[in-house]
């Protein structure tokens, strides 16, 4: 999966300019933008605060709080305030192309931290929906091209039910239009992928767009080690991918691929195959790619996952399904502190409790 984050950045901008700029010599202080509480220029400055914000924390390895940054265009026409939006633009694409992968910076919604594409995807979200609320504060049309909405629902959205007209979708999802099968959306937050770090490796939580690239044969954005994905990996990722189509979907509750905290090499994933039920049961799944196997990988993982999720309130018990003449996985479960709770002549059940 080829790394689109900054080409999607500089789209979003140029699709932005390309309509405001024709109505640059408007009065935007005195123009309200769309519905949200600002001006049209003070939305316009945000969207350069927000795209210089990105590109420090990324830039900077934050790991806590925003970069305190502000900019200082109060006798800037309209014209120059574009122009900053799109230096700033530059300024985080360039950290996007030369930021690692594994990177991640700080950001709260919803697990405290964000890689190279979540603030891609954030960039390209505060471009869209900000040049929308201003052309509709000055009367003018306004749609991006559909790939751009598409990007962000599918890194920052994974809990909204996609719809053909991906537009539409964020529009609605973000508290600005109206979907005829949906209620309103009064409060709203993007979502950016957990990452549950363990010992050797880090458990990265993986994006509906990830899992679509993964089910097709790809590599999802990731650096694997010879011989991966496994072939669990790739039913995992399409498992996730029709949770997310049918509305179904929570990330906390998804698939993630282990990466090598030495290398950044993915060994293979591990994951819930859904959110518990009425009862606090969920089940786990994992796999590692051959080339990986024998280190130990599969049991710190698990070990990790099960720690994170007897953490929550809504987890009383995890179990793990078992072929019976897998005697390495039954290993695993056993490693982790599961105990055999049921079995038939083809599977062994195994659970783990709070």
């Amino acid at each position: 999966m080829r790394d689109m984050g900054g080409e999607r950045v500089e789209e979003a901008v140029a699709s932005s300019l390309a309509l405001l700029r024709t109505a640059a010599d408007r009065d935007w202080e005195g123009a309200g933008a769309g519905r949200l509480e600002w001006s049209c220029r003070r939305t316009a400055l945000h969207m350069a605060e927000a795209l210089m914000r990105y590109s420090a924390q990324l830039a900077g390895r934050r790991e806590e709080r925003h970069a305190p940054f502000a900019l200082a265009v109060d006798e800037a026409s309209n014209a120059e305030l574009l122009q900053v939006v799109e230096t700033t633009q530059r300024l985080l694409c360039a950290v996007i192309r030369t930021t690692p992968d594994e990177v991640r910076a700080f950001h709260p919604f919803p697990f405290g931290s964000a890689n190279r594409d979540g603030f891609a995807a954030m960039g390209v979200a505060e471009v869209l929906l900000h040049t929308h609320d201003i052309a509709e504060g000055l009367g003018l049309a306004y749609e991006p091209p559909a790939e751009l909405p598409e990007f962000v629902l599918t890194r920052i959205f994974p809990h909204v039910r996609p719809d053909t007209d991906h537009w539409r979708t964020l529009l609605w999802a973000t508290g600005r239009g109206d979907l005829p099968d949906r209620a309103p959306v009064t409060e709203w937050h993007w979502n950016n992928n957990l990452v549950i770090p363990a010992d050797r490796l880090t458990l990265q939580g993986v994006t509906p767009a990830a899992a679509a690239d993964l089910s097709a044969g790809g590599d999802g954005g990731f650096e694997w080690v010879e011989s991966g994905p496994f072939e669990g990996t790739r039913e995992a990722a399409g498992m996730l991918l029709k949770a997310y189509e049918a509305g179904v979907h929570r990330p906390e509750w998804g698939v993630f691929v282990l990466v090598r905290r030495e290398d950044g090499r993915a060994v293979g994933c591990i994951g819930f195959h859904g959110a518990p039920d009425e009862e606090g049961r969920a089940e786990v799944g994992y796999d590692i790619a051959e080339a990986a196997r024998g280190h130990g990988y599969a049991t710190e993982a698990l070990r990790t996952l099960a720690r994170w999720g007897l953490a929550r309130d809504e987890v009383t018990t995890l179990i793990a399904v078992i072929d019976r003449g897998n005697t390495p996985s039954r290993g695993v479960v056993s490693r982790a502190g599961f105990v055999e709770a049921g079995e038939d002549e083809e599977e062994v059940v195994y659970e783990l409790r709070g």
